[in-house]
């Protein structure tokens, strides 16, 4: 599988996609740190070392080593105004071959979150998708009731599919997630199905 020659950057109206880096660490962990109340409903649950500079590091690390081979591209978040990490995208588990295919997992920041900031860069995030990586199809999964995150997916023109079964682990217990697409050549037309 062929990775990107150099590290990816994609620029929306208002914020840079680009890789984690070293120097991001207190800016990510202070945001995760006063975000958790928001974000843990809707994680698997932190690690004890999630917020240290080691674990950021490790994930520095396998963001560079994943980019490389081809596997992910984890971005984070940046507006440009002032250089504020508001939150982050990875597109993971590519596969090539067939299926030319992603997963999309994304979180924001609470206080820059309903401010159109994930749109923008799950749009942005997207069309590299489709454009610059040639893939078919991105899949996305969240919980039933996270009304947020389904509407995002929505106005980002993803499609309801269907429900998984325990499909991930979150909070510490398997749930079930409605499943979310959208197709570089997308001829479904608009459905409510599965909205609620």
């Amino acid at each position: 599988m062929l990775g990107l020659r150099r590290s990816p950057r994609i620029e929306t109206e208002r914020l840079t996609l680009r890789l984690p880096q070293h120097s991001d660490y207190t800016a990510w962990a202070s945001l995760r740190a006063r975000s958790a109340e928001f974000l843990q409903p809707w994680d698997p649950i932190w690690s004890p070392d999630h917020l240290t500079r080691r674990a950021f590091s490790n994930r520095v690390t396998w963001s560079a080593r994943s980019i490389a081979d081809g596997s992910a591209m984890p971005m984070v978040l940046i507006r440009r105004e002032d250089e504020t990490l508001v939150g982050a995208i990875t597109l993971d588990n590519i596969r090539r071959g067939p299926a030319q295919s992603g997963t999309l997992g994304y979180w924001m920041g609470q206080p820059f979150a309903r401010q159109g900031y994930m749109r923008e860069g799950l749009l942005g995030l997207t069309h590299f998708a489709f454009n610059n990586l040639d893939l078919s199809r991105l899949e996305a999964a969240c919980l039933p009731e996270n009304a947020a995150s389904r509407g995002v997916l929505e106005r980002c023109g993803f499609k309801y599919e269907g429900v998984a079964q325990s499909y991930l682990q979150i909070a510490g217990r398997w749930r079930n997630h409605v499943l979310y697409a959208a197709l570089r050549h997308d001829r479904r037309g608009r459905t409510g199905a599965g909205a609620g």
